[in-house]
């Protein structure tokens, strides 16, 4: 049994984002994981989990605007409210997807 968590920002990538929750399953992921789920609904993740019985295990929490090169947020003074706010939205995510790790 595969023990490892499919990390879908980097696998199946010639699939659109929610089409790769099937293939991490057919291929013997129980888990899976990736960078930022934001620009899903947590409904449309939670049903591909579900139907693919696969847990959620990790994402990360929103790290500002990473086509413009940001690769985290927390330690600039003038972005505390947006990162406030990414944190909030992490946690909706991570209860919603019953998922422990951020």
């Amino acid at each position: 049994m595969n023990k490892l968590a499919a990390n879908l920002s980097m696998l199946f990538t010639e699939e659109e984002f929610l089409k790769r929750f099937k293939l991490a399953s057919d291929n013997g992921f129980l888990g899976v994981e990736y960078l930022f789920p934001y620009e899903y609904k947590k409904e449309d993740i939670k049903n591909e989990l579900d139907s693919n019985n696969l847990k959620q295990i990790l994402f990360d929490f929103p790290a500002g605007d990473f086509s413009k090169g940001d690769r985290g947020i927390a330690i600039f003074p003038d972005r505390k409210s947006e990162f406030q706010e990414g944190v909030h939205k992490a946690l909706e995510y991570a209860e919603y997807l019953d998922c422990n790790r951020l």
